[in-house]
């Protein structure tokens, strides 16, 4: 049976390729799917992926997949800075998480400097752009191959 790879998303990030290019770059969420469903199928994972704006709707989605999920791969968006509802659902998962940053937050305003998930996550990959997510689907199959 093939485990699943899960890719979630929070708010704003249905606005990539739009929404500030000069730090995001011009990638689409789409974009960012199509990404990790190549690199899935490469390793021999499904990948599912999971957008929302609204912070009940991940913590509900994080619910859903937590004893069923071979990895998490997040980009919390701003609720990385600010909640720990994120952070407590994630706790309850089985599996590990990375968390992923498209711009290097520790380069950028000082609010974005704290996460409330970093020191829960196996992995934080931040500033590689959208190459980010397949740094962590790598590292979430790596970690699934070591007994």
């Amino acid at each position: 049976m093939t485990r699943t790879l899960h890719v979630l998303n929070g708010p704003n990030l249905n606005l990539l390729g739009e929404r500030e290019p000069s730090i995001y770059g011009a990638d689409t969420l789409a974009d960012v799917e199509a990404l990790a469903a190549r690199v899935g199928d490469e390793l021999g994972f499904g990948v599912e992926c999971f957008q929302s704006n609204h912070e009940g709707a991940l913590v509900d989605e994080i619910q859903r997949i937590r004893h069923d999920s071979g990895g998490i791969v997040i980009n919390a968006g701003a609720y990385t800075h600010t909640s720990v509802a994120i952070r407590d659902a994630l706790a309850s998962v089985e599996a590990p998480f990375v968390e992923v940053h498209i711009s290097n937050v520790h380069a950028r305003e000082a609010f974005r400097h704290h996460s409330y998930l970093s020191d829960k996550a196996v992995a934080v990959i931040v500033g590689c752009g959208v190459q980010g997510y397949e740094f962590a689907l790598r590292r979430l199959a790596a970690l699934a191959a070591t007994p």
